[in-house]
Parts: structure tokens; C-alpha cells; sequence
């Protein structure tokens, strides 16, 4: 998978997981157990996740590459 592809899968996913949250501040979503359940600890979480790969995603597979040749290496 090419970078600009993996950036363009999670924008949209940021996106499509981001419309039950609007619903939830402004909506009456709120009288639903399970929606706002859903909300808290589904959608917000996959949120951020994706978000933070977004910004240090580079990084991480960066150090998680290190880590692989210094490991077989030893």
C-alpha cells in the first residue's frame, strides 16, 4: 500500500467515524444507552488512534524497523 493511499483511507475514515460523534454533541443521541456507549468508547478511541498514525505514523514504522534489524542482528 502506497503512502498517499494509507493517508487517504484514514482521512476517510476519520471522516465517516466522526459523523456519530457530531450526532452525539448535537443531537439527542444522548437519551440512547447504547449510541452513546458507542460513542465513548468505539468511535472516539478509533478516532484518535487514527489520528495519532496520521501525525507519527511515519515514526513509528520507522522505529518499528529499527527494531526488527536490531533484533536479528543480536
Amino acid at each position: 500500500m502506497t503512502p498517499a493511499l494509507e493517508r487517504r483511507l484514514i482521512r476517510w475514515m476519520l471522516l465517516i467515524l466522526s459523523v456519530p460523534v457530531l450526532g452525539y454533541i448535537y443531537g439527542p443521541i444522548e437519551n440512547r444507552l447504547y449510541a452513546t456507549e458507542a460513542v465513548k468508547w468505539v468511535f472516539l478511541p478509533a478516532i484518535v488512534i487514527s489520528g495519532l498514525w496520521l501525525w507519527k505514523g511515519h515514526w513509528i514504522k520507522k522505529k518499528l524497523k529499527t527494531q526488527g534489524k536490531k533484533l536479528l542482528f543480536r
